[in-house]
């Protein structure tokens, strides 16, 4: 095994800038060569101490930039690609009215006592499910391969974590059961991945009914599991996964809350080979990290529940840059390409600064780590006596389209620093002021999603803890419709035409249509 450690001053360094293109040539593709981003580490580094573990002293950048999940209308990661940025391509005519139930599906409720009580059942946060529209030839695959497919399989295909530990797959049309479901050992809380170029599904455990804990691989064509992971190594104890992994240029990339990032080399039938793993303190403190990594290029951006946010280039899994937000960060960070450049979107939690602070919001310049800019909202951490509820942004934020675009939308726990408990927050891309907000009847830790018109006019839909789901005109904060449910929404939905499937607290999965 080779090391590599680092702690103290670094080097910065700055790309060489490019000249303004002849406005009358035809402008080459850029190279692969020219697309990789650079091999540098600037002074905010010094603030880690990290090491690099290598398995051997073999190269391995990645392969490709191409993003394999935006190539499909497959949901196969938490918030479908490798940006985070939710392009689900939802799709509503005219203007919505109403949210339909068209089925629900009844997880059972797990009793397991655990070290954190009993879980229950339905999915829990991140709890994304994932859509998969199989072709004839993966079909034919699935049934050779002795797949265990019910009578109710049909091409159009749910999968979703529970809480009580099972893993289900229903059909998407009818929302019953397509194959029995798989056994994960432990509750899972966060949101399951599908490999977008094996038969693989990759699942983190978020807190033991027994030991080991840690994160797995199954073939989706067996059901058999190919590899459990955890890691004895790890500067961080605890060995829970919540979150989504995903595959950047060939390899598997995967943050875990014992404060690793790991990147692995995959095979058929859920088979995973550790090829590299980065690991850090920051003022001593090794965090965990609960965020899934978001990815552009050959780097890769993460934040943890100490507040650090870093950015790593992903061929050598060394930092690249480092920004100290002020509190626990478990959402993941959003990113997008705006006039060229890549930009970063973030929020805090209130967790550590005490009984009141600040949310506080952040765009960075995903090259660098520059604060853009920051916007800070006052929340409060509250004491329920069985319970302790943080404020601020657990929830992944939503970058507006079509007539929003310029728009950043958040869920936001204001816990009593606000009337509203819970808000829905739009706030500018351009300098982060706050737009409008939205009230909710409690707080709200799962992440909106979006659909757009063939108007270009955008709607969002959002759930809160009281289990009441919304649909608000992005423009001006319209609630246009709403329905109670009753149950706690967690969890962050998937997307599928002018549909949505989304589990919650207690035992239910749902599927809902928006209707005009």
């Amino acid at each position: 095994m080779l090391l590599v450690a680092c702690s103290g001053q670094q080097k910065k360094t700055d790309a060489e800038p490019v000249a303004a293109a002849d406005s009358t040539a035809v402008e080459a593709e850029p190279t692969f060569e020219e697309l990789t981003l650079p091999d540098t580490a600037y002074t905010s580094v010094s603030a880690m101490n990290y090491i690099v573990e290598d398995i051997d002293s073999l190269p391995r950048p990645l392969k490709y930039y191409d993003d394999l999940y935006d190539r499909t209308d497959r949901v196969m990661t938490f918030r479908r690609n490798l940006l985070r940025d939710a392009s689900f391509e939802g799709h509503v005519e005219g203007t919505p009215k109403e949210i339909e139930v068209v089925w629900s599906y009844d997880t059972p409720y797990g009793h397991a006592d655990t070290k954190f009580g009993q879980w229950g059942g339905g999915t829990g946060w991140t709890g994304q499910p994932l859509y998969v529209h199989w072709s004839d030839a993966e079909i034919d695959s699935l049934r050779k391969g002795g797949a265990p497919l019910t009578a109710d399989f049909g091409p159009e295909e749910i999968m979703v974590g529970s809480l009580c530990g099972e893993a289900f797959f229903l059909n998407f049309e009818t929302g019953r059961p397509s194959r029995t479901p798989l056994d994960l050992h432990n509750v899972v809380k966060g949101t399951m991945s599908i490999d977008p170029e094996l038969m693989n599904l990759y699942v983190g455990q978020g807190v033991p009914k027994g030991e080991p804990l840690g994160c797995q691989a199954f073939s989706l064509t067996t059901h058999q599991r190919g590899t459990f992971f955890s890691d004895p190594r790890a500067w961080r104890g605890w060995q829970a996964f919540d979150s989504s992994p995903i595959v950047a240029g060939g390899y598997l990339f995967w943050t875990g809350e014992n404060g690793s990032l790991f990147k692995f080399e995959r095979q058929a039938g859920g088979v995973l080979k550790r090829v590299s793993t980065l690991r850090y303190r920051v003022n001593g403190a090794a965090p965990g990290i609960e965020s899934s990594l978001c990815v552009y290029r050959n780097y890769g951006f993460f934040s943890d529940n100490h507040g650090n946010i870093v950015g790593v280039n992903l061929n050598t899994m060394h930092p690249v840059w480092y920004v100290k937000n002020l509190d626990d960060s478990d959402g993941t960070i959003v990113g997008r390409v705006e006039d060229g450049t890549p930009y970063l979107y973030t929020a805090c939690e209130v967790d550590k600064q005490g009984s009141h602070g600040h949310c506080r919001f952040l765009k960075l310049n995903a090259l660098t780590g520059e604060i853009v800019w920051e916007s800070l909202i006052d929340c409060n951490r509250i004491d329920l006596g069985e319970k302790v509820l943080d404020g601020g942004m657990y929830a992944t934020p939503l970058l507006g389209q079509g007539d929003c675009e310029g728009i950043l939308f958040a869920n936001v726990c204001r816990n009593s620093a606000h009337p509203d408990r819970g808000q829905f927050t739009a706030l500018s891309t351009a300098d982060g002021h706050v737009l409008y907000t939205v009230g909710y009847g409690n707080f709200c830790w799962s992440s909106p999603v979006g659909f757009t018109n063939e108007n270009d006019e955008f709607f969002v839909f959002a759930a809160d803890a009281n289990g009441v789901v919304y649909v608000i005109r992005g423009k001006n904060g319209e609630v246009l419709c709403k329905k109670e449910m009753g149950a706690n929404f967690e969890s962050s939905p998937c997307v599928v035409g002018n549909s949505l499937v989304v589990g919650c607290r207690g035992t239910k999965i749902y599927k809902f249509r928006i209707k005009s």
